[in-house]
């Protein structure tokens, strides 16, 4: 079946009439509040422009306070984030005059447990990040160890602590996850004691393999005198008697693997010339004919 629609030319006429009388009230409108916007977009780019002069002057007045350049990135961030907060509420009432702020922190208020859910990592990093930076267990510089990762810390922001390892990569881990963690700062003292173990063989004298490893350890550069190293056994393997060498270095990383190189080599060198033995693993292989055992021959 056919079906014929008859529109007329006075219905077309009609609605694009109309519609171009709603094109003109919107244009009208956009063109009424185009200079409060301007006005306001100016206030906004004022204020942004003060945050960062309010950024830098923070920062200035905290290096007057505290040595952290952390801890001045944090005064720094602050004062940015406070004026550009005050700026956005003030082109916001300039473009909606019957805004107050109460109706502004209502909203806000409103609107935080969506935002809290949907930038829930985020926050904590960043509550995270200001924790640390106030607290201050360790600062930039120091070297430290958390779950798999050790190296020295190159920066700490609110968001995340980098970290160059003792290879050379640099590692980023989000401030939640070294809040939560166990960290070792090994760099928090001014030394610290580090341990090597050898041993000799049975069939040598305790006391003089103990003397002279320790004369050896003492004449090692990079070992200090005081605390004094010292030398304890620690059980009986399997083929020796087992020495652990205990010994003071100072703190970084770089400092303790010398020394530790150069126990390895003296201590081994010095057990020679006494002609006392550092004994290697011993095995003892036996062989047995069963076929011969079960046929009685």
């Amino acid at each position: 079946m056919l079906v014929v629609l008859d529109i007329s030319s006075s219905d077309v006429t009609t609605s694009t009439i109309t519609m171009m009388e709603v094109l003109q009230e919107y244009l009208n409108e956009f063109l009424r509040i185009l200079p409060t916007a301007i006005i306001a977009l100016i206030v906004l780019v004022v204020f942004l422009f003060i945050a960062r002069i309010g950024r830098n002057a923070a920062e200035s007045l905290a290096s007057t306070v505290v040595d952290d350049p952390s801890l001045q990135n944090l005064a720094g961030t602050f004062a940015s984030v406070l004026l550009t907060v005050v700026g956005v509420f003030a082109a916001a009432t300039i473009v909606f005059p019957g805004l107050r702020a109460g109706d502004l922190i209502a909203v806000l208020g409103l609107s935080s447990v969506a935002i809290g859910f949907a930038f829930k990592d985020i926050f904590q990093n960043f509550l995270a990040g200001i924790l640390l930076l106030w607290q201050r267990p360790f600062v930039v510089g120091d070297q430290i160890e958390i779950n798999e990762f050790a190296g020295s810390i190159e920066h700490i922001d609110i968001r995340s602590t980098s970290i160059r390892s003792y290879h050379g990569q640099l590692i980023v881990i989000p401030n939640a996850d070294v809040y939560s963690s166990v960290v070792t700062v090994n760099t928090d003292g001014d030394i610290r004691r580090s341990a090597f173990d050898t041993g000799i063989g049975y069939d040598e004298d305790i006391e003089a393999g103990r003397e002279v490893t320790l004369k050896a350890v003492k004449g090692c550069e990079h070992v200090l005198d005081e605390p004094a190293p010292r030398v304890m056994v620690t059980g009986h393997g399997d083929s020796s008697v087992d020495f652990r060498i205990l010994f003071w270095t100072e703190s970084p990383k770089s400092m303790e693997a010398v020394a530790r190189d150069e126990i390895g080599t003296a201590v081994k060198y010095a057990l020679d010339e006494a002609d006392i033995e550092i004994p290697y693993p011993y095995r003892t292989v036996e062989f047995f004919d069963k076929t011969e055992k079960e046929t009685g021959e």
